[in-house]
């Protein structure tokens, strides 16, 4: 007697665990691939329920089937499991796959129902057969293929987390009766646009006489996150540069400054330390990309002082998209190059375009003469230079033709300088060891000495004219 009631209580223990069996929710695992590429996701077969019945219900005397049907009792949307996101039912797509690994039979008007979302009101998943003799299905997992189109990843916001949505069907011997069906959203961060390089060529002289600040963009920017972030900088702890000779040097990184065009960034100099250079998190939004176009100022002063000389000048910025929680980062790195072309001008006014020499008097024969005409050349050169001068002919000309006063007889040279040149074909170096300049302006000293202006004394009284040339030669 002892031994039975043993055996009946086992008996009860091994029914009440069996009442205690968990329903299986549903798990859908969202690739980020599909999320950032909006690219259709479609599921393997996945198991929804169990049967272990082969045929359907039959109401009203056998004659009417009852279709078996989802229905969701949370709501009309997929909530979000830690903040106020939701997603519409719409963006989750089902069809039945199988039931105890084929499909149910669909003779005498049964039919298998196209891709459908989950509803407040019952959605047949399958309608059978009108009649009992239409068939039924095998036992075993029932299995759904899941779909979310292309089109509902560009239109919603997919944050990192889980949207789950209350599910019930209408079979008492399909289990689970109710389960949860959750869409498993990964945290990532990632860039869309590898602009690994980013190339700027100064080919005029115009962009230093601007006032205004030279902007230069970084082009756009896209990138794609299911969570919050801020986006931060940093740059290489100097600008290298090498001029058009090769020689090397650097420049201060700080004098470049980063923003965007618009408000996404914060302007701020750049510097060898990472910095956050967003004035508030970028959230997720919907199509889950951020996109704005970074941008490099420089002022007017620091461009003319620092980045005139011709040359390369290179440096490295490392961005960093970092989670707001600071779980995730991910890091892109853009190597600017800047190169400044050789560029020189020399200009004269036409106020000066004219030097004149006047013989009236007889001290000006024995004597000579001499004249400074200030400001006659503004130079622009950025690299370093020498100044030349020479004519176009070795005689002075009366009327256009030549004459037999030779052009030495005139000297030419730089205010501040000892050196005068004797005019000729041959070009004569009148300024050495330029620095780069901006429209730097100079004082020409013309000299007739007294030998020259002697060998004038007995010539027709006219006028004798010579054109003079001024070029630069980079050293």
């Amino acid at each position: 007697m002892k031994t039975m009631r043993a055996f009946i209580i086992g008996i009860f223990t091994v029914c009440c665990g069996s009442t205690a069996t968990k329903a299986q929710d549903v798990y859908l695992s969202i690739p980020e691939n599909n999320i950032f590429n909006r690219s259709e996701f479609t599921s393997l077969p996945t198991r929804v329920m169990n049967t272990n019945r082969t045929n359907w219900d039959y109401n009203f005397f056998g004659f009417a089937p009852t279709a078996p049907t989802f229905n969701s009792t949370s709501g009309p949307t997929f909530t979000h499991s830690s903040s106020s996101s939701s997603l519409p039912s719409s963006v989750l797509l089902w069809q039945l796959e199988s039931m105890g690994g084929q499909l149910p039979s669909t003779g005498y008007f049964g039919y298998l129902p196209g891709f459908q979302s989950f509803s407040t009101s019952a959605v047949k998943w399958f309608e059978p057969s009108v009649s009992t003799l239409g068939g039924g299905f095998n036992r075993g997992n029932i299995n759904f293929t899941f779909k979310i189109p292309a089109a509902q990843f560009a239109a919603n916001i997919f944050r990192a987390g889980n949207y789950s949505m209350d599910i019930s069907q209408n079979y008492n011997d399909f289990t689970p009766r109710n389960f949860k069906t959750i869409l498993v959203i990964p945290s990532s961060i990632r860039w869309l646009t590898t602009s690994l390089t980013k190339y700027i060529e100064i080919s005029s002289l115009n962009n230093y006489r601007t006032t205004g600040t030279q902007v230069f963009s970084l082009e756009n920017t896209e990138i794609a996150h299911t969570i919050d972030f801020n986006f931060w900088a940093k740059a290489s702890a100097n600008v290298q540069f090498t001029s058009s000779k090769g020689v090397p040097g650097t420049r201060n990184i700080a004098s470049i400054k980063l923003g965007s065009n618009g408000s996404a960034l914060t302007t701020k100099a750049l510097s060898a330390n990472f910095q956050n250079f967003s004035p508030a998190n970028l959230s997720v939004v919907a199509g889950n990309r951020n996109s704005f176009t970074p941008e490099l100022y420089v002022s007017a002063d620091d461009f003319k002082n620092n980045f005139f000389e011709a040359g390369t000048y290179t440096f490295e910025l490392n961005f960093n998209a970092i989670s707001t929680d600071n779980s995730i980062n991910s890091l892109q790195n853009t190597a600017v190059q800047l190169k400044v072309l050789p560029r020189s001008e020399i200009t004269i006014p036409s106020s000066g375009r004219n030097v004149n020499f006047n013989f009236n008097t007889a001290a000006q024969y024995t004597n000579g003469q001499s004249q400074m005409i200030p400001n006659q050349i503004i130079l622009s050169n950025n690299e370093s230079f020498e100044l030349y001068v020479k004519s176009d002919e070795n005689y002075f000309k009366k009327g256009g033709l030549q004459t037999d006063i030779n052009s030495n007889i005139l000297q030419i040279g730089i205010d501040g300088s000892s050196v005068n040149a004797p005019l000729s074909k041959t070009p004569q170096k009148i300024l050495f060891n330029g620095t780069p300049a901006l429209d730097r302006e100079l004082n020409v000293r013309y000299t007739i000495p007294s030998a020259g202006a002697q060998s004038l004394v007995g010539k027709e009284n006219t006028t004798y004219s010579i054109n003079v040339y001024y070029s630069f030669t980079a050293i």
